[in-house]
């Protein structure tokens, strides 16, 4: 069985820049070799509408294809707000508490994501 990987915005911004690149080509490519399935949100596809199209495209594709596409219901608001008030995100960065919360919800084997402030960061 496929794991499921839960992919934020990052991850396909980094397809096309120089520092996250590599890593992100090869996990886009295990994607639609079929070793994975990506798992976009609603959120991801938020934060790219003023993306360069080539981003969306490479997001939208990948989605449609080779994922699967959760939208943010009311028990994934509640968790976000719960990472709020206990200041593990900033309410500044609502959407990262967001994909958190999104990506727990689901049950997602893996989170991936180049924000490590917020999101891949060990001490939160």
């Amino acid at each position: 069985m496929q794991q499921r990987i839960y992919i934020d915005t990052s991850v396909f911004g980094g397809y096309f820049e120089t520092e996250f690149q590599l890593w992100s080509k090869r996990l886009i490519n295990k994607v639609t070799e079929q070793k994975y399935k990506a798992v976009v949100s609603d959120i991801t596809l938020l934060e790219l509408e003023p993306a360069l199209e080539y981003v969306k495209k490479l997001a939208i594709e990948v989605t449609s294809k080779y994922g699967e596409f959760i939208t943010a219901g009311v028990a994934e608001k509640e968790l976000a707000e719960m990472y709020l008030k206990e200041r593990i995100v900033t309410h500044r960065f609502r959407s990262d508490a967001l994909h958190i919360a999104i990506a727990s919800i689901s049950k997602v084997d893996i989170l991936v994501s180049w924000n490590f402030k917020h999101i891949v960061n060990l001490n939160r």
